[in-house]
């Protein structure tokens, strides 16, 4: 049997990962639906939210499932969920604006954490020896989405409205998804890239499964410091374009600074994984909340050009966050049940989306963001904090082994 080239594998996920990260576009969306269904702010903003929650609940199926039929059935249906929940957002009226959140948010936020964890699992059995590489690769395409679709997202919305907007979004997904999900699938059993020789066998032969992690200190060492990592980015989604507003910027600018995320996080993805290639899992994840630490104190008494530096460097490291933590979740507990234990860990994720948008909403009900961000800045201290108790992976592993 003739293995198929890992390359091409990685190339039609990075696509299926790129047009899935345009969920993360909310911000630009938000005021053209609003508007189009009559629909107050607040509970427009609430979109971002629930999608996040039902992206997780994805990642957790599609870890599942992928583990059980395999990537490329599990990612066909994550496609068609996408599709399908951006095409029927199009048929939403004035009359029951909440669907939006069983179509954007619970389908097509489902079918986005369904192919981000089935494609993300098959990429990272096909490159145990640039597992770092190929896994900053798959999640900076994601990231480096909002770079195209959120300035053609606003051509779009002005020019041809809201329904036909998420139309097309929708049909051309479930194309181009469902196309390169046929070229997912996982590699031969006991496949090595030509010339490579593992260093450790540990790594190879000790693979946990979902309900052994749960026993160990590591599992939940992983899910809170993600937790704790993130709120600023989750603070500040919902209302980049209107905080940038606030914040001195013009209605382009702040645009230009939605489009600034989505460089940044692509870059943050690919960048901290190369790098905790070379300096270590644990020191890239303490970079990455010093980073965001500094930032969200920053953002304090941010205005204009300091307002887009510092969302730039949240995005870096909360795409940074999005890769180097996958990559540690796979060398602590092994690749055979990679999508479902990675998907645990990102019940953190979850949990930071839900509540630390709510209690930056309740801190900001006087209209500033003081507190939320001094709040995340909080967050992050303890965020280091946990990583510092965090085990090396191979010496975890290898401690097992032998006992």
């Amino acid at each position: 049997m003739k293995t198929k080239n890992r390359y091409s594998i990685l190339t039609a996920g990075m696509i299926i990962q790129f047009c899935a990260g345009i969920i993360y576009g909310w911000s630009v969306f938000r005021g053209p639906v609003a508007a189009h269904l009559n629909w107050d702010a607040g509970s427009a903003a609430l979109t971002s939210s629930v999608m996040l929650a039902m992206f997780v609940i994805g990642i957790i199926l599609g870890g599942w499932a992928q583990d059980k039929l395999g990537p490329m059935k599990v990612t066909l249906a994550g496609s068609i969920l996408i599709g399908m929940g951006m095409a029927c957002t199009a048929l939403i009226t004035g009359d029951f604006p909440w669907l939006v959140y069983i179509t954007y948010s619970g389908i097509a936020g489902l079918g986005v954490g369904t192919v981000y964890m089935s494609t993300i699992a098959a990429v990272q059995k096909w490159f145990p020896d640039r597992r770092g590489f190929a896994s900053g690769m798959i999640v900076c395409a994601f990231g480096f989405s909002l770079v195209i679709f959120a300035p053609l997202a606003k051509f779009m919305l002005s020019g041809l409205g809201v329904p036909n907007t998420f139309l097309i979004f929708g049909t051309s997904f479930l194309v181009v998804c469902g196309v390169c999900s046929l070229f997912i699938q996982n590699p031969p059993e006991g496949y090595l890239p030509k010339g490579y020789t593992p260093i450790q066998t540990a790594n190879v032969k000790q693979q946990y499964s979902p309900k052994e992690i749960t026993k160990t200190k590591q599992f939940y060492l992983l899910l809170s410091a993600l937790c704790f990592t993130l709120p600023a980015y989750f603070i500040l989604n919902p209302v980049f374009m209107s905080l940038g507003v606030d914040r001195g910027l013009s209605e382009g600018l702040a645009l230009l600074g939605v489009t600034l995320t989505g460089i940044s996080s692509a870059a943050g993805r690919l960048g901290v994984s190369w790098a905790s290639d070379k300096i270590g899992r644990k020191t890239a994840m303490i970079s990455i909340a010093v980073i965001i630490l500094c930032a969200s104190l920053l953002m304090t008494i941010a205005g204009g050009v300091l307002f887009l530096l510092c969302i730039m460097l949240i995005s870096l490291g909360f795409g940074g966050a999005a890769s180097v933590y996958s990559t540690m979740t796979a060398e602590s507990f092994g690749t055979k049940y990679g999508g479902i234990n990675f998907g645990l860990v990102m019940i953190g994720f979850g949990i930071s989306a839900l509540v630390f948008q709510n209690i930056s909403k309740e801190l900001t009900a006087g209209g500033s963001y003081t507190s939320s961000f001094v709040l995340a800045a909080i967050t992050c201290i303890i965020a280091i904090i946990l990583v510092l108790l965090m085990k090396n992976p191979a010496k975890n592993i290898t401690k097992k082994q032998k006992t």
